[in-house]
């Protein structure tokens, strides 16, 4: 396998997913706005979305992926491979089903413990609503079945671009229904519908088309299944945590008063870009490394590493963090400003988004931070670390929420990412795994100091672009494409000059691209 083609290919359908997924919240808070409909809406799309990555994702593949890939590499070949996806299937797909409908009947009870502070009309649009948008929790986990299939083949475009299909789908729904009140919340819904059964019809035919066609067959617990269970089960409590944690901020957003739920899809929707981009790609890089280098006995070049690792981190999230935080409103009112979503909603959304961004770079840490317990086979302690997260979670949403209302929820969010990382690493570092060295901080300071001058230059191209910001749309997004780009001369400049990034390593990635 070509390891570069491989990330190119996955990273440019992403990218295309990325796009189109910005293209429709854009349609979404010109259409909808922050009304009661689009928190209705919201809340019936995040309860599918949240169990789909419960099951149907991260701890899914953790269990398939690598048992399909040690019978598609054994004796078996292909074959051994084929009947333990059937096996998996088989026991997964009837599964789902009764989850679905028990889920479907119970609905009313469970939108109330989650969205308590829906009442009438807005309880009853949110109940019917996510009883047509559950059933793509069905759909969305056999697509990361087939999914987990074609990545085990080194096939990893359909997987990458599945998920742009919801988005098409949601746009055209959008399009087609655009009043923006409860007839645009319906078409929404199906349209969520619509996206999972073309993601399933791509993963299908992809899976077909590369010589895997799976039949149904009885469920059986056969030992594939068991193994498959064995280590799925452990995997899903892990992430349970994180997703009950979720649910209880969607909780408190429901009691908050209306459009509170949309504020904060959209400022969640831009600081989950770099969150996604640097934190996930970081974590799954080095985990391999740290793990080799553990089993061959060399612990201090796996503490190098994760050094490494959280200075490139850093270099990528400081300014990510202080540009979203200095820059928000005007970057929320460029992109989705307009139509039923007014300044006063962009006002909003940006100040929850500089204050969710304050918890960025701890997110990301924690994604580096991590890999330190998994290459020693530790999956308890992060579990551990993140429940008492949890508790504070809670605690800081009944202290903040009161006096600060969608602010406080916000910054219960950013301190507890920093109480989990703060927790993560005081841990490894009492065991001897790692520490932050004194070159390390130096070079953090640094690019704190490069991040400071760049806020400057922010603030000053913010003030000289006042009429592009209080233009059109299209002059507010070249005034964000201005801001961005001198932003990123500023920060990575001053950063080269002063030492906030390895020059030596930077001098020979580039020596080694003329010599290719």
């Amino acid at each position: 396998m070509n390891l570069v083609r491989a990330i190119g290919t996955i990273g440019g359908m992403t990218m295309v997913s990325r796009i189109a997924g910005f293209a429709r919240e854009m349609l979404m808070a010109r259409i909808m706005g922050a009304s009661g409909a689009a928190d209705a809406f919201l809340v019936a799309f995040r309860l599918p979305n949240t169990f789909r990555r419960l099951f149907g994702e991260g701890a899914f593949s953790a269990g398939f992926v690598p048992l399909f890939s040690k019978r598609l590499h054994g004796e078996g070949g292909i074959e051994d491979a084929r009947a333990f996806s059937e096996e998996v299937l088989a026991v997964f797909l009837p599964s789902l089903m009764l989850f679905t409908l028990v889920f479907e009947l119970a609905m009313p009870l469970f939108v109330a413990a989650i969205a308590s502070g829906y009442v009438g009309a807005k309880f009853d649009l949110t109940v019917t609503l996510t009883r047509i948008t559950f059933p793509y929790l069905l759909l969305i986990s056999l697509v990361s079945l087939f999914s987990g299939v074609l990545n085990s083949l080194t096939r990893f475009a359909a997987a990458a671009f599945a998920p742009a299909l919801l988005n098409v789908a949601m746009v055209g729904a959008l399009l087609i229904v655009p009043d923006g009140g409860i007839a645009t919340a319906h078409a929404l819904a199906w349209g969520v519908v619509a996206g999972g059964v073309l993601q399933m019809a791509l993963m299908w035919n992809s899976a077909r088309r590369a010589g895997i066609s799976l039949r149904l067959r009885r469920p059986r617990l056969t030992p594939g299944v068991r193994q498959f269970f064995v280590v799925v089960i452990p995997a899903t409590l892990g992430a349970g945590v994180y997703q009950v944690s979720q649910l209880i901020d969607t909780f408190f957003a429901t009691r908050l008063p209306e459009g509170s739920i949309s504020y904060l899809n959209y400022a969640d929707r831009l600081n989950q870009l770099p969150l996604s981009v640097i934190g996930t790609a970081l974590g799954t890089a080095i985990l391999p490394q740290i793990s080799r280098m553990i089993a061959e006995d060399r612990p201090d070049e796996a503490a190098g590493v994760q050094s490494r690792a959280v200075e490139l981190a850093m270099l990528l999230c400081v300014p990510a963090f202080l540009a979203l935080a200095a820059v928000a409103e005007p970057l929320v009112a460029a992109l989705f400003q307009g139509g039923k979503f007014t300044a006063e909603d962009a006002r909003v959304t940006g100040m929850t988004l500089a204050i969710i961004a304050a918890g960025l770079p701890a997110y990301v840490l924690v994604k580096v931070i991590t890999p330190g317990f998994y290459a020693r086979q530790d999956t308890a302690t992060p579990v551990k670390t993140a429940v008492i997260v949890l508790i504070a979670n809670i605690v800081l949403n009944f202290a903040l929420i009161p006096p600060f209302g969608i602010y406080g929820l916000a910054a219960a969010i950013a301190l507890c990412s920093w109480l989990n990382c703060a927790m993560l690493y005081i841990v490894l570092r009492a065991r001897g795994h790692f520490r932050i060295e004194p070159w390390l901080w130096g070079r953090i300071a640094r690019q704190l100091a490069a991040g400071a001058l760049m806020v400057a230059a922010l603030i000053g191209m913010k003030l000289l672009l006042a009429d592009f910001f209080a233009g059109s749309t299209g002059r507010r997004l070249i005034a964000v494409v201005a801001l961005c780009g001198t932003g990123g001369i500023v920060y990575f400049g001053t950063a080269l000059l002063i030492g906030g990034m390895d020059r030596q390593g930077l001098a020979l990635i580039l020596r080694r691209k003329r010599k290719a």
